[in-house]
């Protein structure tokens, strides 16, 4: 059961519903918040989770063999041998199926959709993107920013400019976050044969300079939420701190260019996603 329950990688799955979460509080109307469908948020986060886990056991099985040639992926249960391929494969797909019943069902269409949108683009644009060209990476952080669109659309039961806005800041802070990672595996995603970007740039400053960029516009980004009235004077001031903070680190790794400052902008990616969701709650009118 370990082995099955790491095929759904929890850690990255726990963020994936936060985020799910923080899209159905905003999705509902303000005066909504006292008398919370507390029914409809579980069949949200249930099937969110499903699909996400689903997800993540056929992402294993389809890189098993590139999984098998990495150090810090060696040990997971497929390229171990601890579990065989076609129980990994049952087992994503029943997951997946699962989850979008359950939100078709439990919640609304859209939010199926969506679902199974997120799903189909990480399995068959941004997986099999990664062995080919190092702009997977914004290939993926699509369906990575997916999550609190689900949750926005389980509440409002549509998509509007606000939903957009928590897309946008999740697909805005992927960036740092997974260029870190790869540049501290660069030489295991080289071995693997997978093309990130610091594979490709072993002195690693694009690298840097991606991290920097997307540093920058995710901060004005960060900040819209205040300017359409979804939260108010503290988040403002909250968001602007925590991305000039996540900029600082970003900026420090593009002048030393070390495995130190890349660790350092990493810590601060997992660091402000949780504070910053945070702050949007706190300071959410009407709470």
């Amino acid at each position: 059961m370990r082995d099955y329950i790491e095929l759904t990688k929890p850690r990255i799955t726990w963020l994936i519903l936060m985020s799910t979460g923080i899209g159905y509080f905003f999705g509902l109307p303000s005066h909504a918040w006292r008398t919370i469908n507390w029914f409809l948020l579980l069949h949200t986060i249930l099937g969110t989770g499903l699909i996400a886990s689903g997800t993540a056991a056929l992402n294993q099985w389809y890189e098993r063999a590139a999984d098998r040639k990495m150090r810090r992926t060696a040990s997971r249960p497929l390229p171990s041998g601890r579990l065989t391929a076609g129980r990994a494969l049952a087992f994503g797909i029943v997951l997946s199926v699962a989850g979008f019943v359950e939100l078709c069902l439990g919640v609304n269409l859209l939010s199926g959709l969506i679902g199974a949108f997120t799903l189909a683009s990480y399995l068959f644009l941004y997986t099999p993107m990664k062995q080919r060209t190092w702009w997977s990476t914004t290939v993926g952080a699509i369906p990575g920013a997916m999550p609190p669109m689900i949750g926005y659309a389980a509440a409002a039961g549509a998509i509007t400019r606000e939903s957009w806005v928590l897309f946008a800041i999740l697909f805005l802070w992927q960036f740092p976050h997974f260029y870190s990672i790869a540049w501290m595996y660069k030489e295991d995603y080289a071995r693997a044969g997978i093309r990130m970007l610091p594979v490709v740039d072993p002195d690693c400053r694009s690298t840097a300079r991606q991290i920097v960029l997307y540093g920058i516009a995710l901060i004005p980004v960060s900040l819209v939420p205040g300017m359409l009235g979804m939260t108010g004077r503290i988040y403002f001031i909250g968001a602007l701190i925590l991305g000039l903070l996540y900029l600082y680190s970003g900026v420090r790794v593009a002048l030393e260019r070390t495995l130190v400052r890349a660790r350092a902008v990493l810590l601060t990616s997992v660091l402000y996603l949780p504070l910053i969701y945070g702050l949007m709650l706190l300071d959410r009118p009407g709470l």
